[in-house]
């Protein structure tokens, strides 16, 4: 009988939480209001806002992160503004230039293993201001972070509050990607939480697509300035869904009962399982981290017998005969198929 090839290069191979899914189907003949307003949007965007212990935030729900990304980043910016992104940050590499089809540069720094440091921020806001022909260079205005980043890495405590500072010293705002936030959150080394997130930057969100909803963003906005007119930005990005409930239902789904994170601790218990198996058959990794993103140096000859059963995403070449590829698991990857996977890595 032939095996089943099971997939692990990325965290949403799968639809949605069976919780998701029926709720989905409970609510599925109930009228309602569109484009968000209805009492299921309420309800989810109240249990953010408990989530974060703040009342006073701003929560929007859009389909996706690249449409999430774009939307936020066009409504912060004036024209002649850019954001400021590690050169490996998704909005860089991964949009297919999104963020720049809408006339925001996108100012790509150097990184350490997906990171960006408060000490970059404000040399480049003092390079941009020291340069005679400053008004003829596009304005740093905003901070693109990613939590976990492309590398499956965190930022600590310290870390966003010195970012923080940087930006509110430099008149930037700070903008946190969270597409895989709940994988960060339950992390074993992980230092930030909601509440912190909530205070430290002006605007983040919470990724449903990768951590068990059928799609769908939540933007939580603490910036009074960025908070205005928000919706207009949705609905001109094409982001206002018209069946809008069918985003309050899932976040609602995700938020109450602690499923959310429940889910995010089963990816990361895996992860952890292929971490050690890595390790133990001395195979290093590119990076460490302790999210749900491995990042194992293997033999090319091995990453091809191991490509005839398992889908991963190749990321850089090492040298002539070994690879850097990455192996993601998810709320839904099943404990039979990681055994199998360590099984064959020994083997």
């Amino acid at each position: 009988m032939e095996r089943r090839k099971v997939l692990f290069q990325c965290d949403y191979n799968e639809g949605a939480h069976p919780r998701v899914m029926e709720r989905l189907m409970e609510t599925n003949l109930e009228q309602t209001p569109g484009y968000g307003e209805d009492a299921y949007c309420e309800r989810a965007a109240s249990l953010i806002r408990e989530a974060c212990r703040d009342t006073s935030l701003a929560v929007h729900f859009l389909v996706g992160g690249t449409q999430t990304n774009m939307t936020v980043i066009d409504a912060a910016l004036r024209s002649h503004q850019g954001v400021v992104s590690a050169a490996s940050g998704h909005i860089n590499v991964h949009e297919t230039g999104a963020v720049e089809s809408l006339g925001h540069k996108v100012l790509a720094v150097p990184h350490k293993d997906g990171k960006l440091t408060a000490a970059q921020v404000e040399a480049l806001c003092e390079a941009h201001r020291q340069d005679a022909s400053f008004e003829h260079m596009v304005q740093p205005k905003m901070v693109y972070i990613s939590n976990p980043t492309e590398y499956g890495t965190l930022y600590g405590r310290r870390e966003i509050e010195d970012l923080h500072a940087a930006c509110e010293k430099n008149g930037l705002y700070l903008f946190l990607d969270g597409a895989r936030l709940g994988y960060g959150l339950a992390a074993c080394d992980n230092e930030l939480d909601l509440p912190f997130l909530a205070k430290h930057c002006d605007v983040f969100y919470i990724g449903g697509t990768k951590v068990g909803a059928l799609f769908g963003e939540a933007v939580v906005i603490s910036n009074e300035e960025l908070k205005k007119d928000f919706r207009y930005f949705i609905k001109q990005k094409g982001g206002m869904l018209a069946k809008g409930r069918l985003l309050g239902v899932q976040f609602a789904a995700l938020f109450e009962d602690g499923l959310y994170m429940e889910i995010s601790r089963h990816a990361i218990r895996l992860a952890d399982r292929l971490r050690e198996a890595f390790a133990e058959a001395g195979y290093p990794l590119l990076v460490e981290n302790r999210t749900n993103q491995i990042f194992p140096i293997m033999p090319d000859s091995v990453l091809e017998r191991l490509a005839v059963d398992y889908g991963y995403c190749y990321q850089e070449r090492v040298d002539e005969s070994h690879s850097a590829v990455r192996f993601c698991t998810s709320w839904a990857t099943k404990e039979e198929d990681v055994e199998r996977l360590i099984a064959d890595i020994r083997a």
